[in-house]
């Protein structure tokens, strides 16, 4: 099968695109040239950026990839571009979501008002009816454009074409090397500073959280480009149990052998940067059972692999920065009144 990637360079979208090449596809991807991910020497590279995509036209056509995948589409405005471009080219397109379109997302992190979401999430479950989750302020690094970021419209554009098969992927919180956010990070920097103890909101304790690992998501991915019964379907990609936040750091501790305390407190006896606006009882557990089912999706890599290379990952490039000697003095200020 010829298949296009979009972005395809940065944290999931290499092991995708290793992924798909092992599976004998024929692999090409289109990205800016600014990250030049360890990628097979069989995949093809074309530079360019996404608002330039007609000028490739001709390379396009000559291409003729049967299916795209977009790992970066963010806007609309992503969509469509790619959407104009792959029209009468391509039988199918696959989009990149993310759970932060459900309406539990924006109870979780305040951005929409209303009663806590009945767990666990599935494809059915209600989305948001807010959009552009950070155009009021508080806006991502991570993202180019801020102001027209959401999945709900690429959502909208990738199912709504008649002549374009759409499939959509909506993942979890993705951990594993290459994390640009660095997820374990706060917990693991604590753990190797020997703290004596890690403080936990005993509310954000008992919330679950739909994870998966980035090499299992890769393969969940590639099922969906690969199979056409994935067309006109959205799909929930998360670990078949949400762990419990606890639960998730307890996993962490017994990899590390740290010998310290998780001490649970009301959100009101910690320091304020534990504290984050919204309603922290809101789970974000998922149900992934439909990926399972149509796809015969299984999880390659176990939890307990997948922490581990992960944790290795995260000390061998560690993010600039980390809890701050400010931030250590109020937990010790914390821990002194216990």
């Amino acid at each position: 099968m010829r298949i296009l990637v979009i972005g395809g360079t940065q944290f999931i979208g290499p092991f995708v695109v290793r992924r798909l090449e092992r599976m004998g596809h024929v692999v090409t991807i289109f990205h800016r040239g600014q990250n030049e991910a360890d990628l097979p020497e069989r995949v093809r590279h074309i530079h360019g950026a996404r608002a330039d995509m007609s000028d490739f036209a001709t390379e396009f056509r000559a291409l003729a990839p049967e299916v795209v995948l977009d790992m970066r589409a963010m806007t609309g405005y992503d969509a469509q571009a790619t959407i104009d471009a792959m029209r009468g080219i391509a039988r199918r397109l696959i989009a990149i979501s993310s759970m932060d379109v459900y309406h539990a997302y924006g109870v979780l992190t305040g951005f929409e008002a209303g009663d806590i979401e009945p767990m666990p999430i599935t494809e059915e479950s209600p989305t948001r009816t807010k959009l552009y989750l950070y155009r009021d302020g508080g806006g991502s690094p991570r993202l180019p454009d801020n102001e027209h970021y959401d999945k709900l419209d690429v959502e909208r554009l990738v199912l709504g074409q008649s002549d374009l098969a759409g499939t959509v992927l909506r993942l979890p919180v993705v951990y594993g090397p290459g994390d640009a956010q660095h997820r374990l990070w706060p917990y693991l920097k604590r753990i190797d500073d020997g703290r004596p103890a890690i403080l936990l909101d005993d509310v954000v304790a008992r919330r679950r959280f739909a994870r998966s690992y980035v090499d299992n998501v890769a393969a969940a991915v590639a099922l969906a480009v690969t199979d056409d019964r994935a067309a006109g379907r959205i799909y929930n990609v998360s670990e078949p149990e949400s762990l419990t936040e606890l639960e998730w750091l307890q996993l962490i501790v017994k990899q590390t052998g740290w010998s310290g305390q998780i001490l649970l407190l009301p959100s009101e006896q910690l320091p304020e940067h534990f504290r984050s606006p919204g309603n922290p009882a809101q789970d974000k557990a998922a149900d992934s059972s439909r990926i399972r089912s149509e796809l015969g999706f299984r999880e390659e890599i176990d939890r307990d692999a997948a922490l581990a290379q992960t944790i290795a990952w995260e000390r061998s490039s560690p993010p600039a920065g980390g809890p701050t000697a400010e931030e250590y003095a109020a937990e010790d200020d914390v821990l002194a009144r216990q």
